[in-house]
């Protein structure tokens, strides 16, 4: 399917209940959770989009009720020495869950083809093979049981100027901020032909692309937490398992069940 980013601008705000739907997509949510602890199921849930899109907000709302024993969360930034001197997926999959985990990251392995792309920062031929390296490590992980979740959070320009403002505005925000925003923000035609063939080439059956309109911040997480929510129910047995009998004769010697 084709993604046209254009198609995710209208910035509608959620028409609903928000903090009642909220509650009840976290929930959902923890019920999904604790469905891959007991099956020992695992997930990647990875984050893209540009800078104050919203992508923390909605992953602090994703996580707010899971047990933090069984999730991880990963902000990636730019690669360390040791990093540079492997192949740009080594640092993850050093991060890649377990059984029973969910591995959340906030941006991933497409820096590869998005800003070392623009930036310069890998070679021409470096990014145009990412695509099928990704592609591939993708497909590696479906093959292998992980359920994988790709959300690209979109805003306007005219909405990221005014959070970029916001955050230099709040003298407790500024810290979020910096000169990459701006560099980034210049370059944003460049991004945008990158993103175009990001989707184009690595929206797979395996691992399709969801792209989330960010111009309202409400409307998004709903949209978010619920395409997640969906895509993790999907591929885990949703019923709650039965009291092991031991633990109920146990439970009944002890007084705490009748």
């Amino acid at each position: 399917m084709k993604i046209d980013l254009g198609d995710f601008e209208a910035g509608d705000p959620f028409d609903g209940h928000y903090k009642k739907a909220l509650r009840k997509l976290q929930k959902r949510l923890s019920h999904i959770q604790t469905a891959h602890i007991i099956h020992k199921r695992r997930a990647i849930i990875l984050f893209e989009g540009w800078d104050a899109a919203g992508k923390g907000g909605i992953i602090r709302r994703l996580t707010a009720d899971w047990d933090p024993r069984y999730f991880e969360v990963w902000p990636i930034s730019a690669p360390t020495p040791e990093e540079l001197s492997h192949h740009f997926l080594w640092r993850f999959w050093r991060r890649l869950p377990a059984q029973h985990n969910i591995a959340v990251f906030d941006r991933s392995w497409y820096g590869r083809v998005l800003v070392e792309r623009v930036e310069g920062f890998a070679s021409d031929a470096e990014w145009k093979r990412g695509f099928d390296e990704i592609n591939d490590f993708e497909a590696q992980q479906a093959e292998t049981g992980a359920t994988l979740i790709k959300i690209f959070v979109h805003v306007t320009q005219k909405t990221q100027d005014k959070r970029l403002r916001d955050r230099i505005d709040h003298p407790w925000k500024r810290w979020k901020t910096g000169l990459d925003d701006y560099r980034n923000r210049a370059k944003r035609d460049a991004y945008l032909a990158a993103m175009h063939d990001m989707f184009e080439k690595t929206s797979t059956e395996a691992a399709p692309w969801v792209v989330v309109d960010g111009n309202n911040k409400k409307a998004a997480r709903i949209a978010a937490l619920t395409a997640i929510a969906d895509a993790l129910e999907a591929k885990v047995p949703m019923e709650p398992p039965a009291l092991d009998p031991e633990v109920e004769a146990a439970a009944r010697g002890a007084g705490v069940i009748d």
